[in-house]
């Protein structure tokens, strides 16, 4: 065999037993540096050795040389093989990868061509459970549905009815809304169904007689009954205060809502019917909890804490009680206090207290007791601004004792409202006194008008206007002459009306008293001596009371 034959058999073998020992070295290790296992002195380049020049030498050094040389290239070779390796396994891995991929895409979308025709899972069609059917699934169980339907109707009082479907000639009437339904979902995005519900509300057609059905609404037992109109709750005033008064529900049925929801569950193919759970009664509309209802009571109360005491004949007191019949709250829980009331109430409390022209009775100094009507003089309430007085205080929560404003005013609320001091005339007995504190100051005969209808001194209570000396009366005009009847001088004036009644001296009457004023009568007025007419002017001052009677 050749020398060259040796060499090349000898590094065969070599390279085979480093490439061992390498690999059972560096078998765990997934990469290499061409640094590892050789020493800082390793400055030779290997490429720059051929094989021949490594097989010349065979002393130590050489076979120390021969084997780093060796052992670098096997490593390169081993490094090099690994590498190659590597990228075959992440090759095979994407392939693999993708085969998966590729397969459950598959999968998806056939999952997903499943559901352009039917319903996700999890999916609710008014309220029934439709998952994985097709639009002829839903169909059919519509048809069903009407086929044989009824709906029970639960009254208030456990009392039951029922419509039946075949009594209103009810059929299912196919339209389009399933299948819109079923055209909303977005078959690509099924997988989102398997974590949450997905729900429709579909309008279901059907046809039914709507006589047919009017007229088994109108048979249902709760309409036919009688109809009890619910109250709502309201201000009630107690005596001491407005409070609520709690509501009342009566067993009226409001047909509006009644119909409505019929005609909802025949449609949605409910069963059962519960009028009292779907608000089918008329119901108040205020309960105790309705703030409206508190309010109200809050504002009436704020009316009823006046309290005005008017001091007449006896105390006449707008408290509460009365103020409470003022005040009212709507239908709408909108207080208003009526004023027209207060007006009303006001005119009764003149009527009763208001004295002028009213029958009164006095006793005269000779003991005689008779009762006297007509007059000027007495108490009159101004009804229309006391009124907006009372309503003014009241607003306010005034707590007040006042007399009311008056028109005219007397000197008393006795019986006697002319008081103490007054003048008084008995027409009948012709005489007059002057009473002053209760006592007699002046008395005399007079002579009174003619009893005619013309001329009769009127009978009454009055008071003097004025007082007047040396003043001149003058009468009527005649109408021939267009003079005066009379021209009359007189000392002392004293008129108390404005028709020219009055009391004056009457120097031409020759005598007063008894029957004279029959035949010798004045046009009205009462005729007096001079002298106690001038001592009766220089007593009386205008107000004075005047009471003339029969």
């Amino acid at each position: 065999m050749s020398e060259k034959k040796n060499k090349s058999l000898r590094r065969q073998e070599d390279v085979r037993l480093l490439d061992e020992e390498v690999f059972e070295e560096f078998e765990d290790e997934e990469d290499f540096s061409e640094s590892d296992n050789f020493s800082a002195d390793d400055s030779f380049d290997d490429d720059d050795i051929d094989d021949d020049e490594l097989y010349e030498d065979e002393d130590e050094e050489g076979k120390k040389k021969k084997k780093k040389v060796l052992r670098r290239r096997g490593k390169r070779r081993r490094q090099k093989k690994m590498k190659e390796n590597k990228g075959k396994r992440s090759k095979k891995a994407w392939i693999i990868g993708g085969s998966i991929i590729g397969g459950l895409l598959v999968i998806y979308l056939g999952i997903s061509a499943f559901f352009i025709s039917h319903f996700y899972i999890n999916t609710t069609i008014n309220g029934k459970d439709f998952s994985g059917k097709t639009e002829s699934d839903v169909v059919a169980y519509m048809k069903d549905q009407v086929e044989g339907y009824s709906l029970k109707i639960i009254e208030a009082d456990n009392k039951t009815d029922e419509i039946n479907g075949e009594a209103i000639s009810m059929t299912y009437k196919k339209d389009d809304s399933v299948k819109d339904a079923l055209k909303n979902q977005n078959p690509l995005l099924w997988i989102r169904a398997l974590f949450s519900k997905s729900s429709a509300e579909v309008t279901i057609n059907v046809d039914y007689n709507e006589d047919a059905l009017s007229k088994a609404i109108g048979s249902i037992q709760a309409v036919k009954a009688e109809q009890t109109e619910p109250v709502s709750a309201y201000p009630k005033f107690d005596g001491e205060s407005f409070k609520v008064e709690p509501e009342v529900y009566g067993s009226a049925v409001d047909m509006e809502i009644l119909t409505k929801k019929i005609k909802e569950y025949i449609t949605n193919f409910e069963p059962e019917l519960n009028l009292l759970n779907e608000k089918c009664y008329k119901v108040p509309k205020y309960t105790t909890e309705s703030k409206e209802v508190q309010k109200a009571c809050d504002d009436m109360n704020k009316y009823c804490q006046a309290s005005i005491t008017y001091p007449m004949k006896e105390n006449v007191v707008v408290d509460k009680a009365l103020i409470s019949t003022w005040v009212s709250a709507d239908a709408d829980m909108n207080v208003t206090f009526n004023e027209e009331a207060v007006r009303a109430w006001m005119r009764d409390f003149g009527k009763t207290y208001d004295t002028v022209g009213t029958t009164r009775t006095i006793t005269s100094p000779t003991g005689k007791t008779v009762e006297v009507s007509g007059g000027t003089y007495g108490w009159s309430i101004d009804e229309e601004a006391e009124t907006q007085n009372l309503i003014a205080s009241i607003k306010n929560g005034e707590v007040v004792t006042r007399e009311p404003a008056y028109e005219k005013t007397a000197a008393s609320h006795a019986a006697q409202d002319w008081g103490t001091t007054y003048l008084e005339v008995d027409l009948s007995a012709q005489h007059m006194w002057y009473i002053v504190n209760g006592a007699i100051a002046l008395e005399t005969d007079v002579v009174t008008g003619l009893p005619d209808a013309k001329h009769a001194t009127p009978a009454g209570v009055y008071s003097i206007l004025y007082t007047e000396p040396d003043s001149k009366l003058i009468g009527e005009k005649d109408p021939e002459t267009g003079k005066p009847i009379y021209e009359t001088y007189v000392r002392y004036w004293m008129p108390f009306t404005y028709q020219g009644h009055g009391f004056h001296d009457a120097d031409w009457q020759t005598a007063f008293g008894g029957s004279r004023y029959q035949s010798y009568g004045s046009h009205g007025c009462v005729n007096m001596p001079v002298d106690q007419a001038g001592a009766l002017f220089n007593m009386l001052s205008a107000g004075t009371p005047v009471v003339l009677h029969y």
